[in-house]
């Protein structure tokens, strides 16, 4: 197998595998709604869906991490590009995939933790208040500033760098390089939705642009696949 079709085949397995455990996260735990109620709440909703749904979150949590080698098999997919535009794409694609990666892996093996403590018979108010702290604390350190916020810009950022790559080869069309730029470009201002006066409530409109550029952003990854199969 070449570069060309192992970058093929993960271009393709991404976006598939990122959406298949969304949407389980969505109809198991009603994700990411679940994380505008209380943390109580949320800790006894996590409880109450076993181990399979920390597994579920587990098997999300590495489907960030397959951004990396689909990055760096891209780079090396697509022949006549910059070289140098090439090795910061890679660059970029790597830690786009880990800073989303230390964002969701808080959920399998953090947050079970809390949700046994805080949900014991003999919890008590004090206890309940410290997880209350603790949890919504990682979920805007972790979730929000590294899973989201740079998550989101790096993933912009590494979009932008692959589609003035595919521009510039003769591996795939320069439309498909012309659309990574502008959905690349798009992530990346949604990645401000809780930047600056935006913290307290966030920025609806980032809020409202996230989830259909992230569709979007999943059929430009599986078109760029297909083509590179074909």
């Amino acid at each position: 197998m070449n570069a060309t079709v192992a970058a093929g085949i993960m271009l393709i397995v991404l976006p598939v595998a990122f959406n298949a455990a969304f949407a389980a996260l969505a109809a198991k735990f009603d994700y990411p709604d679940i994380l505008r109620r209380p943390t109580q709440e949320v800790l006894l909703r996590f409880r109450d869906g076993g181990p399979g749904l920390v597994l579920l979150w587990w098997s999300f949590a590495l489907t960030a991490v397959l951004l990396a080698p689909a990055a760096v098999l891209l780079s090396g997919a697509l022949a006549g590009a910059d070289t140098t535009l090439l090795a910061l794409g890679s660059a970029v694609g790597v830690l786009a995939a880990v800073v989303q990666f230390l964002g969701l892996i808080r959920w399998p093996f953090l947050v079970p933790y809390l949700a046994r403590t805080a949900t014991e018979p003999d919890a008590t108010a004090a206890r309940k208040e410290a997880v209350d702290v603790v949890f919504q604390s990682f979920n805007r350190y972790l979730g929000v500033a590294v899973g989201e916020h740079l998550g989101y810009l790096l993933s912009g950022a590494w979009s932008i760098l692959a589609g003035v790559a595919m521009i510039q080869s003769i591996a795939v069309p320069a439309w498909l390089g012309i659309v990574g730029i502008i959905v690349g470009a798009v992530l990346a201002v949604c990645s401000l939705e809780f930047v600056g006066s935006f913290e307290p409530g966030g920025w609806k409109l980032a809020a409202a642009l996230t989830p259909a550029t992230y569709i979007a952003w999943s059929l430009w990854l599986v078109a760029a696949g297909v083509f590179l199969l074909l």
